[in-house]
């Protein structure tokens, strides 16, 4: 197999703020070099995980130049770009193309509820309108809208589109993608708990929020997984179960937990902006005794 554009393992970033919940510039830097030094291969930035519906424009922006210019070569920065407004998307993709930004993420447009032909003109302009490399993100649990696989095959088409981060529990579709796509395009597991699954059914590794605090155990994992020894790698996944789980409980919603964990690793990165709130003690309990278990405290 060949390696990734993106390498097998990107984590999706939080985004860090200081106490009064501005964003925290430096941290980010710092967070970067962290997550390089820990397995990450690439980074994507304001993603959903970085709280991008909060951000503003400008914020987005800045994230964008400060974490590429942190990292320089050392990794590629992926722009999340997307969201329900075509025209604003395709504005901040031109930009952070001008940044100088390594892809794009972009997630499915979402509350407006587009059919499968809106989304489709949506990806493709955005797509039409920059050079980079472009990620779909298919999370229809918190978009409401799923990318159908004939349309994700459709999109594949696209010159600059080059694969999808697909946060999916219906496998037979990652499975028809897979099947419906050149073998070079990527498919990367959105869910840490799906990865291995996701492996075997032809993708190429994870987007991670899990990376922050265990990232060169999941890297080591898809290792296994990748020299043929599926044994180890299953026994990795299983040590690294209960943490997934902790990280997205029912209860509280991504990123909140990650950021409660990183506390208590002993990496601030701040709280969440309104209208997500700190988890409850029963999560950061939970947390604590899933992270002991997976030794990163």
């Amino acid at each position: 197999m060949a390696t990734p554009l993106f390498g097998s393992l990107v984590t999706a970033m939080v985004t860090p703020f200081d106490k009064e919940l501005k964003v925290d510039y430096k941290r980010a830097e710092e967070l970067a070099h962290r997550l390089l030094d820990n397995g990450t291969d690439s980074l994507v930035v304001c993603g959903t995980t970085g709280e991008s519906p909060t951000l503003t424009h400008a914020e987005k922006l800045e994230m964008f130049r400060v974490v590429k210019r942190a990292v320089g070569n050392r990794a590629k920065v992926i722009a999340g770009t997307g969201n329900y407004n075509t025209a604003e998307s395709i504005a901040l993709t031109q930009e952070a193309e001008a940044i100088g930004v390594d892809g794009i993420l972009l997630v499915t447009p979402y509350y407006n509820k587009p059919s499968q032909e809106g989304l489709y003109q949506h990806f493709k302009a955005v797509a039409d309108s920059t050079a980079l490399p472009c990620l779909l993100y298919n999370i229809p649990g918190r978009t409401s809208r799923e990318i159908e696989p004939k349309t994700i095959c459709r999109l594949a088409e696209v010159k600059n589109i080059v694969g999808v981060k697909s946060s999916l529990d219906a496998f037979q579709k990652v499975a028809q993608v897979r099947a419906g796509t050149p073998e070079e395009f990527m498919i990367y597991s959105g869910d840490d708990w799906a990865t291995l699954i996701v492996l075997l059914l032809g993708g190429c590794g994870v987007v991670s929020v899990a990376s922050h605090l265990v990232g060169n155990d999941i890297k080591r994992m898809m290792q296994l997984f990748f020299e043929g020894n599926v044994a180890a790698a299953r026994q990795v996944n299983f040590q690294l179960m209960p943490l997934f789980d902790a990280l997205f409980p029912p209860t509280s919603p991504n990123p909140c937990p990650v950021k409660a964990a990183l506390r208590l690793i002993g990496f601030d990165c701040g709280s969440v902006r309104l209208p997500l709130v700190e988890v409850g003690e029963a999560e950061l309990t939970a947390l604590r005794k899933a992270l002991q278990r997976a030794g990163a405290i």
